[in-house]
């Protein structure tokens, strides 16, 4: 489990569509608020991958520890997004 954990933190392609989400996220923010698509960001990333590749584990493993490392990816975009922001000002 802890090796799956490591292998999904670190796919370049789920922190490029994590990163994708928070950049969409911010620029609709007005429109669609933050909480509702960051959490079905995060569901749909978490779902998507392990759907469309080869299966190592249950996909119901896979999805469960796809949140998890994908709630820390975002947790991690989120706080370089916020440093940048006030670093800009």
């Amino acid at each position: 489990m802890t090796d799956l954990f490591l292998s999904q933190l670190t796919d370049v392609f789920r922190i490029g569509l994590i990163v994708a989400l928070v950049f969409t996220m911010r620029r609709t923010m007005a429109a669609t608020g933050t909480i509702v698509p960051l959490a079905a960001g995060i569901v749909f990333v978490a779902v998507i991958i392990p759907a469309t590749r080869p299966a190592v584990v249950p996909l119901w493993q896979a999805v469960a520890v796809g949140i998890v490392a994908n709630a820390v990816i975002l947790a991690a975009v989120m706080a370089v997004w916020t440093l940048v922001s006030r670093l800009r000002r």
